[in-house]
């Protein structure tokens, strides 16, 4: 496959709420006083969204878009997700 102009890749961040994978910049926890800042600051400008289902806010994740989303999943569970789809879209690629 190749990168130019294929489908979005979409993973799962919990209650079937959804991120391209090609957007993310980082996955963090939201424990960090400058975490903290960042949601705030994205708050104030319309710009944070909220995939937590109401639940306890377990990971932050940062798009190339300026969007921050919240989510009630670990950093860890997410991560592994990431490693999962770029696996399977490895071996795609190896078999054409």
């Amino acid at each position: 496959m190749t990168r130019g102009k294929e489908m979005a890749r979409l993973i799962n961040i919990g209650f079937g709420n959804v991120v391209n994978t090609d957007k993310v910049v980082a996955v963090v926890s939201p424990d960090a006083a400058p975490v903290k800042r960042l949601v705030q600051n994205a708050k104030n400008l319309g710009s944070l969204i909220d995939a937590t289902q109401g639940r306890k806010t377990k990971a932050v994740i940062v798009t190339e878009g300026e969007k921050i989303i919240l989510s009630a999943l670990q950093p860890e569970t997410i991560a592994k997700r990431f490693s999962i789809n770029y696996e399977m879209e490895s071996r795609e690629e190896e078999h054409g």
